[in-house]
């Protein structure tokens, strides 16, 4: 019998989504259930596939890492489980036979002044570890881990550093059969060294010592020398300059360059993201020629971008190009990918370009990315999905054939999660809103409005993409019978340095205004009922929620502020643990602070948060509660063990979702059902 997670499957299948309505809501434990599969990965060489796993006998509550030989997959996996305490949340398969495993542990103590969390007095949190191990799972260590002990370093300090990692992958030198480009922290001064690590004797070679405000930018592809580097330098008052300094072949020394150099507050992107080996170009992701990031070539020696764009879209920024890998092709454009609606990859060489086709055909109607091939191409493995399929994970074999490996989550059906659209509405200030419309299966504007979330994003430096949403949030409400409206509001980022920057200073202002006016379009469209309407976010999109319910003339019936931030004040003195963060994005966090008037609640609210969240600790959603709940109905509770990020547990999503489901039954004007 073939094992759970390799079944063969015909290169015609096909996976199209059908237009069925639910007959009933999809069951809460249908998103709480870890993913069959997930993080896949394959070797450089073409020879080990490597994944997390849903653990057999588990009932899909714990996870494994998984590897296949590729030469004997009818063998099957083989599953290492995760232990007591430390999970396995993901994996990547390394050549030399080796796999890199990423571990994850709740932890409580004191956290010694380090990391996210110490400003704040937290004492719970969780410890991430590396492990390298072999592709039999016969021995596993820390990964690239410095274990030295330092004269004069305390015990916290050690204790501090582990708690922040200590040590991570960089480049994996595809070409080079042992050696990867690793960074660790020096545990003495702090800063980063870059080094080059033998995969097999565990030596280490400096690349690149790191300091307060260096770093390495482009490492060569080859060999590991350090091609460009970036410096951050204060130039008065509580201004800052971004230099890229780029290698002179010549003479060997590091010179800026003043095309590529740019105030920090500018928030331009000028990113090196690889170097044309034939003219000695660099490759340029920038946004310094257009509203939305274009790919450019760079010439060192003039010092000048060419006279046009290598790669640009009308409406779209690129947010990569697609270098070869493999000896056939290293370091060659294969394409280039768009961060439209969903990250499209568009091939320019012509053999990914017709398997990418043939993918497509194979699977219509869904997204395909190729995440892994060998030197000929007889291997390839690819993810399909779309609004409606969680990602299913297939190797093609000699263009032929397609092995499936496994699906998220096979259990739910396409034709349940309902139709999703990329939309644009107009703001109240004539800005342009992109926004991402999710709708029941089945429903028709002859049905009539429909209840209706409004779901902004965390971030706010972020964005939303169409397709499958991971969080599960979103079909489990549209399941349940609401429109998901999920406005890429201005502060986005990812969608044109405009809309970025509109968002500076606005926070429950202008950016609040922009979800308001996403509701009274879904209502002028005749989506939403305006006695009906509900707004859900999380992180940044809990501090909007936390600000609709002290803002007049709401549109909402009631919110569900998830890890919000509501005090701004408190925000500011601990905004991310780099100083230079603090000072770009913490002078952009003013506005309507939601603490300061909480005296205006006007609309039911939730809060809920993990008590092991060191990024929007506990205090800001037990703070806002206690000030409102005599003023508004008001719940609030703490989840036991949920960090801030997935991946969450099991019991982390129950809870969440049952608590979302039975707040919009009992407690809020929106009804599902």
């Amino acid at each position: 019998m073939k094992p759970k997670f390799l079944q063969a499957a015909a290169l015609s299948l096909c996976l199209v989504a059908g237009s069925v309505p639910a007959a009933q809501p999809i069951p809460i434990e249908s998103f709480a259930r870890l993913p069959d599969i997930q993080s896949v990965s394959m070797s450089t060489d073409g020879k080990n596939l490597a994944a997390i796993v849903a653990l057999p006998g588990s009932n899909n509550r714990d996870t494994g890492v998984a590897t296949w030989d590729l030469d004997n997959l009818d063998k099957g996996p083989t599953i290492t489980p995760s232990g007591d305490r430390m999970k396995f949340i993901a994996t990547s398969a390394m050549k030399a036979d080796r796999i890199l495993v990423i571990g994850r542990q709740e932890w409580t103590g004191q956290l010694a002044g380090c990391g996210e969390g110490r400003t704040t007095g937290a004492t719970k949190t969780f410890v991430t570890k590396a492990y390298l191990g072999d592709t039999g799972h016969k021995k596993f260590s820390d990964a690239f881990a410095d274990n030295t002990r330092r004269i004069g370093v305390s015990e916290d300090m050690q204790r501090c550093l582990e708690i922040a990692g200590t040590a991570n992958l960089v480049n994996g030198l595809p070409l080079d059969p042992d050696n990867v480009i690793i960074q660790q922290l020096n545990s003495t001064t702090l800063g980063s060294n870059f080094y080059l690590y033998n995969l097999r004797t565990n030596e280490t070679k400096l690349l690149f010592r790191g300091g307060g405000r260096t770093s390495p930018g482009l490492f060569n592809p080859r060999n590991g020398e350090v091609l460009t580097r970036t410096e951050i330098e204060p130039i008065g008052g509580s201004e800052f300059e971004q230099r890229i300094l780029i290698k002179n072949p010549k003479s060997g020394e590091f010179e800026v360059h003043a095309n590529l150099t740019r105030k920090v507050s500018e928030r331009y992107t000028v990113g090196i993201t690889g170097i044309d080996e034939q003219t000695g170009k660099f490759y340029v992701l920038t946004d310094l020629f257009s509203d939305q990031v274009q790919a450019w070539m760079y010439d060192p020696t003039t010092r000048k971008f060419d006279d046009e764009a290598l790669v640009a879209h009308p409406e779209f920024s690129i947010s990569g190009l697609i270098l070869g890998s493999q000896p056939s092709n290293f370091n060659k454009v294969l394409g280039f990918i768009v961060d439209g609606p969903q990250r499209e990859a568009t091939y320019v060489d012509p053999d990914m370009a017709s398997i990418q086709a043939s993918l497509k055909q194979a699977y219509p109607n869904q997204s395909i990315a190729i995440s892994g091939y060998n030197n000929d191409l007889s291997r390839v493995l690819f993810s399909a999905s779309s609004a409606q399929n969680p990602p299913a994970y297939g190797l093609l074999v000699d263009r032929k054939r397609v092995i499936a490996l496994g699906s998220q989550r096979p259990w739910l059906k396409p034709a349940d999660i309902g139709e999703q659209r990329w939309v644009t509405y107009t703001a109240r200030d004539g800005l342009k809103i992109p926004a991402i419309l999710d709708l029941p299966a089945g429903w028709t504007a002859g049905d009539g409005p429909l209840p209706t979330i409004i779901h902004p994003h965390g971030g706010p430096w972020s964005r939303d993409y169409a397709g499958w949403d991971g969080s599960g949030w979103v079909p489990f409400l549209t399941s349940r019978g609401y429109a998901v409206l999920r406005p890429q509001y201005r502060g986005s980022a990812g969608l044109g340095h405009k809309l970025w920057l509109a968002g500076d200073a606005e926070w429950g202002q202008k950016m609040q205004d922009d979800k308001d006016d996403g509701a009274a379009w879904l209502v002028k469209e005749g989506i939403a009922d305006p006695d009906r309407i509900a707004i859900f976010g999380y992180s940044y999109g809990g501090f909007a929620a936390a600000a609709a319910v002290v803002r007049p003339n709401s549109p909402y019936q009631c919110a569900i502020s998830g890890a919000p931030v509501t005090d701004l004040t408190r925000l500011g003195r601990t905004w991310s643990d780099n100083h230079l963060q603090r000072i770009l994005q913490g002078t952009t966090v003013t506005g309507m602070d939601p603490m300061r008037n909480t005296d205006k609640a006007n609309i039911p609210v939730l809060l809920f948060v993990g008590d092991r969240d060191v990024r929007t600790p506990s205090l800001h959603a037990s703070n806002f509660y206690n000030a409102v709940k005599d003023k508004v109905p008001a719940k609030f509770q703490l989840i036991p063990d949920q960090p801030h990020s997935m991946p969450w547990y099991y019991r982390h999503h129950e809870t969440m979702l049952g608590l979302m489901e039975d707040f919009l039954r009992k407690d809020c004007g929106p009804g599902g059902l």
